[in-house]
């Protein structure tokens, strides 16, 4: 396997961590914050995989909006709920704001949400990289 497969499978890897956390507290409604800060990071890392996969330069950043600019001719997502998703971190940088919408919390539902749509964006690097999503574990 080529180093920047192994690279790439190294970034999964870590996204995989996140979502696995994730399946301990999803339905914990007082953690639902912690659900889209896992969310998020696991996103990040997956589109780090695909950006190191395809060799591409980018800058050290979590903002996922600036990372998605490097692979969207590669990947389709539902850039809504990125940028929400985005907001949503950048916001929780700062401790009273610690993972806060708008209203507050994210709901039950918002966290399934940003749970699923991180594991269908892992899954899609998985399937775009001929990665076994079992490698990854």
């Amino acid at each position: 396997m080529d180093k920047r497969k192994c690279q790439a499978r190294e970034w999964l890897k870590a996204a995989r961590d996140d979502l696995d956390s994730i399946g301990y507290i999803i339905n914990a409604e007082h953690l639902t914050n912690i659900v889209a800060f896992h969310s998020q990071q696991a996103i990040e890392k997956t589109f780090k995989s695909l950006i190191e996969y395809k060799n591409i330069t980018f800058i050290k950043t979590h903002n996922l909006e600036k990372l998605y600019k490097n692979i969207e001719n590669i990947i389709t997502i539902d850039y809504d709920q990125l940028e929400l998703i985005n907001e949503l971190y950048i916001d929780s940088r700062y401790p009273g704001d610690m993972g806060l919408l708008p209203e507050g919390k994210p709901t039950l539902t918002d966290a399934k949400e940003f749970y699923t749509f991180a594991k269908e964006i892992f899954e899609k690097a998985c399937k775009l990289l001929e990665i076994n999503i079992e490698e990854v574990q």
